[in-house]
């Protein structure tokens, strides 16, 4: 068994191993759940430190003939932008996990959910067989479709309908774009490195009308404006974990497919580049509007995210090493951002009853440690310089200006509202008279603040290091670029 399938197993037995345990034994099953995680991500942690920068393409390789008839094979493989968003799933996983009360209702349900969930997105990054890459991205409906309509808030049904009916007819889109490819392939499989090579030779018009089909199921999942009404609803039903885990890592899904899409489809992507930079900025601007607009502190997160993206699409558009790197950076920077954002929102919510922003006034004297490690993840949203998101939106910026010129200043309203909507919470948080309902609130206890701390630490520490990242993506990106002749 090779590294990477063992990553994609620890989660599956620590899932069979909750299921066998008594309902009773509740603080065991988060153990275990715990110990399948972290596990999981001690092995990513290996993977990195046996990832060879210097050379090119795909690293652990795995191949095991599935459906030779078909031409489906059980490949595995990660290359740089692989390798962080692994990294970023088993840490963001984990912390999750440790987030989640053993107190939930249906605990044992939960989190055999979660850990499926979890071996389902690592699934997707490793993939180098697009049906493997289809099948485990059709995977990851169904935990999260349950987590949401189980533990979610009072329009969970709603939620959680949304959610799967978005996805599932994107995917309809994107598994027609696949077929689409694999009919032209000489020996008819689905290994990526053979549909890369058929759909480089593949006349413009066609590239374009397959690119289109990527589009739609992978820009649903960023989610890209206008198919970004799942989003909203499901981030503020989803119970908190699930929350962290989508924004944080399930989005990311999207833009990753469209770097493989990419260098598949080199003619359709350039076609497409105005146009993914136009849907980037309206995606920027329009989920910043939405989030100044929100007194629910969880509704503003989850529009976040749209604005977020888009700074992922623009990256993308740009095409190019600055551009792609900001893109990547953003995923792992909005990653961490999302996750403590929502874990942090979920406990205020629970000392307090709420999540109106209005009622929030002053609490940040008598909770000092969560009032901080909120600030200080609304200051990395803003892209504040020593933060990871400063990193991301400034190869953005310039990847943006090279291939677009001054339409890159469209970008500076996102980023002015994106200061807007963060600079009013913290303000609400330590400025205004403290509501006496809130006088016994308790600040982050030892477990909290052991979620709290890794998620708004790697936001520093990848502001002020960022070569830990650049170490392993640059090559990837590199050869990506030439792959596309950029």
């Amino acid at each position: 068994m090779g590294l990477l399938s063992l990553i994609l197993l620890l989660p599956l037995l620590g899932a069979a191993t909750v299921l066998l345990l008594p309902s009773t034994q509740r603080d065991m099953i988060k153990k275990v759940a715990l110990g399948a995680s972290g596990l999981s991500l001690l092995a990513s942690l290996f993977l990195a430190m046996g990832f060879d920068t210097a050379a090119t393409g795909m690293q652990y390789t795995e191949e095991l003939a599935w459906v030779p008839e078909m031409g489906m094979t059980y490949a595995l493989g990660v290359d740089g932008i692989a390798l962080v968003m692994v990294l970023l799933t088993t840490i963001v996983s984990f912390c999750c996990v440790m987030a989640t009360n053993a107190g939930v209702k249906s605990p044992k349900a939960l989190f055999v959910w979660f850990l499926m969930l979890e071996t389902a997105v690592i699934g997707v990054f490793c993939a180098m067989d697009w049906f493997l890459f289809f099948m485990f991205w059709e995977f990851t409906l169904i935990p999260m479709f349950f987590l949401i309509g189980v533990w979610g808030g009072a329009r969970r049904d709603t939620a959680s309908l949304s959610f799967f009916l978005y996805t599932l007819t994107g995917s309809v889109a994107m598994l027609l774009a696949i077929v689409a490819v694999y009919t032209e392939v000489a020996d008819h499989n689905f290994a990526m490195s053979a549909l890369a090579a058929t759909g480089q030779g593949l006349p413009v018009e066609m590239q374009i009308l397959i690119f289109l089909g990527f589009l739609i199921g992978l820009g649903v999942k960023m989610p890209v404006v206008p198919m970004h009404g799942w989003l909203p609803l499901a981030h503020v039903e989803a119970p908190v974990p699930a929350s962290m885990f989508l924004s944080a890592v399930m989005l990311k899904m999207g833009a990753y497919g469209l770097f493989r899409v990419g260098v598949m489809l080199p003619e359709g992507l350039a076609w497409f580049v105005p146009i993914l930079f136009a849907l980037g900025v309206i995606s920027l601007i329009y989920g910043a509007l939405q989030a100044l607009r929100q007194t629910d502190l969880k509704a503003m997160v989850a529009y976040s995210s749209v604005s977020h993206m888009g700074f992922v699409l623009i990256g993308l558009a740009a095409a190019g090493i600055a551009g792609f790197t900001g893109a990547v950076m953003q995923m792992v920077a909005h990653g961490f951002v999302s996750a403590a954002l929502f874990f942090l929102v979920g406990v205020i919510y629970e000392r307090t009853g709420t999540r109106d922003i209005r009622e929030l006034s002053g609490i940040g004297r008598r909770v000092p440690k969560l009032a901080l490690a909120t600030s200080l993840t609304l200051l990395a949203a803003m892209g504040l310089p020593g933060f990871a998101g400063f990193v991301a939106e400034f190869h953005v910026i310039v990847g943006a200006y090279q291939s677009f010129g001054f339409a890159v200043l469209l970008i500076s309203a996102g980023v002015l509202l994106t200061a807007a909507y963060s600079l009013r919470v913290i303000a609400a948080l330590f400025t205004g008279r403290a509501d006496n309902r809130h006088a016994g609130m308790d600040d982050l206890n030892p477990g909290e603040t052991a979620t709290a701390v890794p998620l708004v630490g790697f936001l520093l520490l990848l502001g002020l290091i960022p070569g830990i990242a650049l170490f392993f993506v640059s090559p990837t990106i590199a050869e990506i670029v030439t792959l596309i002749g950029r």
